[in-house]
């Protein structure tokens, strides 16, 4: 079961896309969304809307 590596909640298949979209493709450890937008310095709300596009474009990433 994939984690967040920094609070530990259980992630879904979006924000563990999300982590190889904007962090590493190759990544094998993942923040959630909430810890992700810390991280990049963006919110939650701009991670989600960037989500829905990549969707639409097809990305295989999220679902």
């Amino acid at each position: 079961m994939n984690v967040c590596m920094k609070c530990g909640k259980t992630l879904t298949f979006n924000e563990i896309g999300a982590h190889k979209k904007f962090v590493n493709r190759g990544s094998m450890t993942f923040l959630c969304k909430s810890c992700l937008a810390e991280k990049l310095d963006v919110t939650v709300e701009e991670i989600d809307r960037k989500i829905e596009q990549f969707k639409m474009q097809g990305c295989t990433l999220f679902v």
